[in-house]
């Protein structure tokens, strides 16, 4: 890298800062390949992770559109180029890939490619996938192509850190899946506890109303009355526990349709006013929509359940590149720093930590008899 050396490791760095403030594995994924394509000023780049059946599990691309992409069909199979650098584990650099002898053509809407560098992503002695970049915008020497030894290096630099980056996606990604599984234990826990309870009393009062009804009519009118009551109570539950069990559409909606759908049902489920309003913001990156989303459900848990409130109000707004959430109830508030020292947390730890995972910043305002605000802030991406 000897004439242009400030200029390739500072497009390295900014790549690998980029890389690294994603926790998504498709996040993750896209930032390589825009990275490596603007690096390298390719026309076209692509990374596929491989699957155990011959295919690809994911094949991202950029400089595709979308509607390009849709036309060209279902994603490529494990030949070709792409199978030797899976299976063979070297760098692969062409003047034209079409010319190459295990070229085996590709679908009448695939856009045309000549020269081709192409690297293996490995974690060890696995190959997690296949880096690829074509149609190098400068002029090409005859017969030659126009990725160079330079370009090679450069995109091994990134092809090693891009290994890191994935992995360490895939075991947040699996961490997540612990952390999900557990709620959902929590929440069935939850769900049985309550609506037992509820029952139970349900069956006492109806065998109550079962003795008083000929002795006692006036009597045992007013225990129906605590019989539907009750009913009310555990429909309620059940409906607030079907709503957080229910996997969230993010990846579908995006983080202000699925919260609003989440709030509407809450507030139809719970007697009291459940509001939600958002203006201007745009999207984030998945691990951040991710994260406010769970933390509000968190808030909306302690707020519907604990506070005593009749009325709370959540509002995400755009604060410089990122947003803000506030979950605010009127209830009956508590104080912070008795509620650390008496090791009741309300679910407080696991939402700073939602939140610092992703680079965000929580708040919490309570105080006794004058309710509970929490508020948590993520940069944006």
């Amino acid at each position: 890298m000897s004439h242009r050396p400030s200029s390739g490791l500072a497009a390295v760095s900014t790549a690998l800062l980029a890389m690294s403030r994603h926790l998504e594995v498709r996040d993750v994924l896209k930032t390589i390949v825009a990275s490596a394509r603007e690096l390298l000023d390719a026309e076209y780049a692509a990374l596929g992770v491989p699957d155990d059946h011959g295919g690809f599990a994911q094949f991202v691309v950029d400089g595709v559109s979308d509607a390009q992409w849709k036309a060209i069909g279902p994603l490529p199979r494990q030949h070709g180029v792409l199978a030797a650098m899976l299976h063979d584990a070297r760098p692969e650099r062409l003047a034209d890939v079409k010319k190459d002898p295990r070229f085996g053509g590709w679908p009448a809407a695939h856009p045309d490619m000549s020269d081709f560098l192409g690297l293996p992503i490995r974690d060890g002695d696995e190959t997690i996938g296949t880096l690829f970049l074509a149609n190098k915008r400068c002029p090409k020497p005859a017969g030659g192509c126009g990725f160079t030894e330079e370009d090679e290096e450069l995109l091994g630099i990134l092809a090693q850190h891009a290994a890191i980056a994935l992995t360490n996606a895939r075991l947040y990604e699996r961490s997540r899946e612990l952390t999900i599984a557990e709620e959902r234990s929590r929440l069935a826990h939850e769900l049985h506890d309550a609506v037992s309870q509820k029952l139970f009393s349900l069956r006492l009062t109806a065998q109550a109303v079962s003795s008083l009804i000929d002795r006692d009519p006036a009597r045992a009118k007013g225990e129906l009355q605590q019989v539907a009551d009750l009913a009310a109570e555990a429909a309620d539950e059940l409906r607030a526990a079907v709503v957080e069990l229910r996997p969230a559409a993010l990846d579908e909606d995006g983080l202000v349709h699925t919260l609003r759908t989440h709030i509407q049902v809450l507030d139809r489920a719970h007697a009291a006013r459940v509001t939600f309003d958002s203006c201007g913001v745009r999207a984030l990156p998945a691990a951040q929509e991710e994260a406010m989303l769970r933390v509000a459900q968190e808030a909306l848990h302690n707020a519907l359940r604990h506070s005593g409130a009749d009325r709370v109000d959540v509002t995400i707004a755009p604060r410089g590149q990122g947003a803000v959430l506030s979950v605010t109830d009127n209830g009956k508030g508590f104080e912070p720093r008795t509620v650390r020292r008496a090791g009741r947390h309300l679910g407080l730890v696991s939402m700073r930590d939602r939140s610092s995972g992703v680079g965000g910043r929580l708040t919490v305002q309570s105080a006794p008899g004058q309710g509970t605000t929490i508020e948590m802030e993520v940069p944006g991406g």
